[in-house]
């Protein structure tokens, strides 16, 4: 993967529609040479799907929070895993070191919906010990690494 590469993904991360000629002119590649590119970035696995990225407001789900938690020595952490790959709440669940087992991005309409959640956790036998931070704005919010301006 070479600079070419890096900066037609940053242009696709911007805008996942943009056209093949605008990203063609944009990194001195013809639509075809591009389309290749992609084709090989989606072949290596480095572009896995486009998407689309969703105002969360629009949606009433401000409520953003990170949740780390520890895990109960008896708890089954393979259905702990296997029930937070599917919740329909978690955005991200990342597996961490340090004190905490866990580390949870979650997004709810209100903030009671965050003690919701951690009482369905309990109430399975998951959480030993629990941490919340609620975040009360977002300066960014991206979901790669964006290596400077692409054109």
């Amino acid at each position: 993967m070479d600079r070419t590469d890096r900066k037609i993904i940053n242009l696709l991360g911007a805008d996942a529609r943009r056209s093949l000629a605008d990203i063609g002119t944009a990194v001195g590649l013809s639509q075809s040479a591009v389309n290749e590119r992609i084709r090989r970035l989606q072949a290596t696995g480095v572009i896995r799907r486009f998407t689309v990225e969703v105002s969360h407001r629009a949606l009433d789900e401000s409520v953003l929070v990170f949740i780390q938690l520890l895990l109960a020595a008896d708890a089954d952490e393979e259905a702990f895993r296997r029930a937070m790959a599917r919740h329909c709440d978690v955005l991200e669940c990342h597996h961490v070191s340090g004190r905490w087992s866990y580390l949870l991005k979650l997004r709810f309409a209100v903030l009671g919906d965050v003690e919701a959640f951690l009482g369905e956790l309990k109430r399975a036998g998951y959480i030993a010990a629990s941490e919340t931070i609620i975040t009360l704005s977002t300066v960014r919010e991206r979901s790669f690494r964006d290596d400077g301006d692409p054109s």
